[in-house]
């Protein structure tokens, strides 16, 4: 039997649909502001910085993208950065899973400042990460100084590819530190004690028990690294305009030779490579969502 509203006399289902039209109607005005500002600070600068890519470049003539596709400097620079991003990812995944199981499992004394101190370069910006990889690596740093000592001869790292590394390593642990060691909290420490009964050796419960735990950390982690270490600037810029990386040349290309096509061309292109790593992370979260 329909229920009828005193007032009314209107059934009340039908008293209560203005009230739902009225919210339904609401909440894009309330999304309005989100998307003015989504509009005014990432959407419009991008799309100008997408047609500015279009113009001419003044040293080839040809579009800044063109440019960037035809000029093998260009391209040996994108292929640095990817693969530089990809080994700072996979290292910094490796030590930081491993970090934060154990200190997920291990309680002592000094555990807690031990944690505090591998996550205080979070306050580091990029710049005193690089002075920092120069006072290590450096030509008057401690490794130049030891082999000066031992071999005479210095060893210097930090104004190289490998100097970078360190620097982008040492930058992207703490973040995936943090991450890594609350996921290990929350692993299912029964799952590995019925594995251990079924007789699987360590490593089996490594692999089949704790790193399908860690996945979507580990992914989320190596996504953010990834797309850290492509755009890092500060740091690349301290260890020395030299080195052949996306950030120095978009910055030399803008600053030096007043290239805006080309500038803004690999702009465009070193977004969307960072921008494909982390849409292919979300693909490999939801898959595995839906197979469990």
């Amino acid at each position: 039997m329909a229920m009828f509203d005193a007032r009314s006399g209107l059934p009340t289902a039908l008293r209560r649909r203005p009230r739902h039209r009225q919210s339904a109607a609401r909440w894009p005005w309330m999304l309005l502001p989100a998307l003015l500002f989504f509009a005014a600070f990432w959407l419009l600068p991008f799309a100008r910085l997408v047609q500015t890519g279009m113009t001419l470049d003044r040293s080839t003539q040809h579009s800044g993208y063109w440019t960037v596709i035809s000029q093998p400097q260009y391209l040996q620079s994108l292929v640095n950065t990817v693969l530089l991003s990809l080994a700072v990812t996979l290292m910094t995944l490796a030590i930081a899973a491993i970090v934060g199981c154990f200190l997920a499992r291990q309680h002592f004394v000094g555990r807690g400042t031990l944690l505090a101190l591998l996550t205080f370069p979070l306050a580091f910006p990029g710049v005193v990460v690089g002075f920092l990889v120069v006072m290590l690596a450096g030509r008057q740093g401690v490794l130049a100084q030891l082999s000066l000592g031992l071999f005479h001869e210095r060893w210097t790292l930090a104004y190289s590819l490998s100097g970078l590394f360190m620097g982008y390593l040492y930058f992207s642990l703490p973040r995936a530190i943090v991450t890594l060691v609350a996921a290990s909290e929350k692993l299912d420490r029964s799952l590995e004690e019925a594995a251990r009964s079924l007789g699987a050796s360590q490593w089996r419960i490594v692999w089949d028990v704790i790193v399908p735990g860690l996945k979507p950390a580990l992914l989320s982690s190596g996504a953010l690294c990834f797309a850290t270490s492509m755009g890092a600037f500060g740091t690349a810029f301290t260890l020395g305009t030299d080195l052949n990386v996306l950030p120095l040349t978009i910055y030399g290309e803008f600053t030096n030779y007043a290239n805006f096509a080309t500038a803004a061309a690999l702009s465009v292109v070193m977004g969307g490579v960072a921008w494909l790593g982390l849409m292919l992370t979300r693909m490999l979260t939801h898959t595995k969502e839906e197979n469990s």
